[in-house]
């Protein structure tokens, strides 16, 4: 039996990540903001799901971390499947900021938090739910997509790190296309994939150790796309 922390599973890919592995027999810590979608998780698997109830951007967030921690009795895998992003046709501060403390502050602690941990007991894995929007900026929400970035760059770094100390810390990068969650915004949609298969690919993905993954596959011809496609093409897009 595992032991995964997941931050941010009251809803779409995080939550379904946490059924998954609760009902292979493992014990998941799931977090979130609103208590009440971490209650009726719980209840769906009330022996193998553990929750903690907190803002990954608000003041204190290591302290629950560590909480949760305690719950669990040890850890594994920890994954930060928190996310907030929004369409705007202007530059609007608030949606920045709030991009920025999510997908940015919240996922440095959290990351910072796991790293610490599975450096002291000298194993461990860590993975985060980017966007294959983390290739190129884009002009409907520039600071989703800078913030996804950092998210893949510097777990790259951290990649690289892992490897070069040559202890069993792992890493995955998840960069999904459009899944059916409350994340999908904006027009032109397509390959939408429900929250349930993208978490099979995901957990499959980690088991084999995978470090950078493309959710649903197909999304890495899109991935290669986007890397190569001339500037003066894309910001026609």
């Amino acid at each position: 039996m595992q032991k995964i922390m997941i931050i941010g599973a009251t809803s779409g890919i995080g939550r379904e990540m946490a059924r998954l592995y609760a009902g292979a027999g493992h014990l998941v810590g799931a977090t979130g903001r609103r208590q009440e979608l971490l209650y009726s998780l719980q209840l769906e698997y009330p022996n193998h799901i553990v929750t903690e109830c907190f803002d990954t951007t608000a003041f204190g967030a290591t302290a629950h971390l560590e909480s949760l921690l305690r719950k669990l009795g040890g850890l594994d895998i920890l994954v930060y499947s928190a996310g907030w992003g929004e369409i705007t046709e202007t530059l609007d501060w608030a949606i920045d900021k709030g991009t920025v403390d999510v997908n940015v502050n919240g996922f440095l602690e959290a990351i910072h938090f796991g790293w610490t941990h599975f450096m002291a007991q000298g194993h461990g894995h860590l993975a985060t739910i980017s966007s294959i929007a983390s290739i190129r900026g884009n002009r409907h929400s520039p600071a989703y997509s800078a913030s996804k970035a950092f998210q893949s760059t510097y777990f790259e770094g951290l990649h690289i790190k892992a490897r070069r100390l040559g202890i069993p810390l792992y890493l995955t990068d998840v960069q999904p296309g459009f899944v059916d969650t409350k994340m999908a915004k904006g027009p032109g949609q397509f390959w939408v994939a429900p929250a349930e298969k993208a978490a099979r690919q995901i957990i499959r993905a980690m088991e084999r150790r995978r470090w950078r993954v493309y959710i649903t596959r197909r999304w890495w011809i899109v991935a290669k796309l986007a890397k190569w496609l001339p500037g003066w093409i894309y910001e026609r897009l």
